[in-house]
């Protein structure tokens, strides 16, 4: 009877949940002043105390262990023809109660463009032209000092559980000009299921339950450093894909060591060499052109290794994933990682930016 009671509690409760995001959404200062900047800051430190020194993935096993019951539970309603719509929705209540204290608030918060003072987002073909050749520059000058030879492609001398604890040097250096991408408490994680992630496409993850940074460990090791640091970013309350982007960017390129460097500028450069390429073909086959073979190399293995793992159901998980960041504020969906771009452009416009393209 008992139990009976709380399942109507909290089915109730997911009602007054669902009213209430609707209109906490509506100011976005609230939720970054006492959310963002407040709670949520204690709640992640909390998390990656709580299970960062654990070597294996917690949110994993929670994933897997998730499946096994709903699996178990649809076979069990299948054989008594019965379904207690009541107790699914007291569950489904308590998961997007986790969800949005845990971590969700994050999409409602301030844009990362505001509270930087990142005033315009938009640019024209010429501005985007501009940038890609700078970071064409960079890039090339940040491969020839790692390679000494324009041919030849990079090749990280870490192993992938190194660059993990490497990033947060990065987040210490641009937390120097930006205290609020602090990063303490590290808790980044080869994800169990890695294997799945790769066939749906994806580089890594946030568990928002667990608090905990789950890198897919199959990516190409050129991209490591770049995507460690974008999954930490939504560690540290950036939960849209393009401000975790830029954040990510930023910390790899602040980081000591020249390879995060060059990750870093190597991610932003495929980034915005497929935005030029829809804004002008023409200027992207110039831009092509002055790009060192090397790395080159290092794209076209990053594309034949996502190109190997392509199957007919990563476009559901993905319309899955995009619907996902939809209905989480975020209407451009999964075309939502390159709006860095914008944010890029218009970043380096700005006063003592810490973009390093003159070093």
């Amino acid at each position: 009877m008992k139990n009976k009671k709380n399942d109507i509690f909290f089915a109730i409760f997911l009602i007054f949940q669902l009213v209430f995001v609707q209109v906490i959404s509506k100011f976005p200062s609230i939720i970054e002043k006492y959310y963002s900047q407040g709670i949520y800051k204690y709640i992640s430190n909390f998390f990656r105390i709580l299970v960062g020194w654990i070597p294996f993935s917690i949110g994993d096993l929670l994933y897997i262990i998730f499946i096994i019951y709903i699996v178990h539970t649809i076979i069990k309603n299948i054989k008594s023809k019965k379904i207690n719509l009541i107790k699914l929705i007291s569950r489904v209540s308590i998961i997007y109660f986790c969800f949005h204290f845990f971590w969700g608030f994050n999409y409602l918060r301030e844009p990362l463009s505001q509270t930087m003072k990142i005033n315009d987002l938009e640019y024209t073909t010429e501005d985007l032209e501009f940038f890609t050749n700078q970071l064409i520059e960079k890039t090339n000058n940040l491969h020839h000092k790692i390679t000494n030879n324009d041919t030849i492609k990079v090749e990280l001398p870490y192993s992938k559980k190194e660059i993990y604890t490497m990033v947060s040097n990065g987040y210490q250096k641009l937390s120097d000009s930006y205290p609020q991408f602090e990063y303490k408490n590290k808790s980044i994680k080869h994800s169990i299921i890695s294997l799945p992630l790769t066939y749906m496409g994806f580089s890594g993850y946030l568990n928002p339950f667990t608090g905990e940074a789950q890198v897919n460990s199959l990516n190409p090791v050129v991209s490591f450093p770049s995507t460690s640091c974008h999954e930490v970013g939504h560690q540290i309350g950036y939960a849209a894909e393009n401000e975790a982007n830029f954040v990510g960017f930023l910390a790899a390129v602040s980081n000591n060591d020249v390879y995060f460097k060059y990750s870093g500028y190597f991610m932003a450069l495929r980034y915005t060499l497929n935005d030029l390429y829809r804004h002008d073909k023409d200027k992207y086959n110039i831009a092509l052109k002055n790009i060192n073979k090397g790395i080159l190399k290092n794209m076209q293995e990053s594309k034949d290794f996502w190109q190997s793992y392509q199957n007919p159901f990563e476009v559901y998980f993905k319309s899955i994933f995009n619907s996902f960041l939809k209905v989480n504020k975020q209407p451009e969906g999964i075309k939502s990682y390159s709006k860095m771009v914008g944010m890029l452009i218009n970043y380096n416009k700005t006063e003592n930016n810490i973009l390093q393209f003159n070093n």
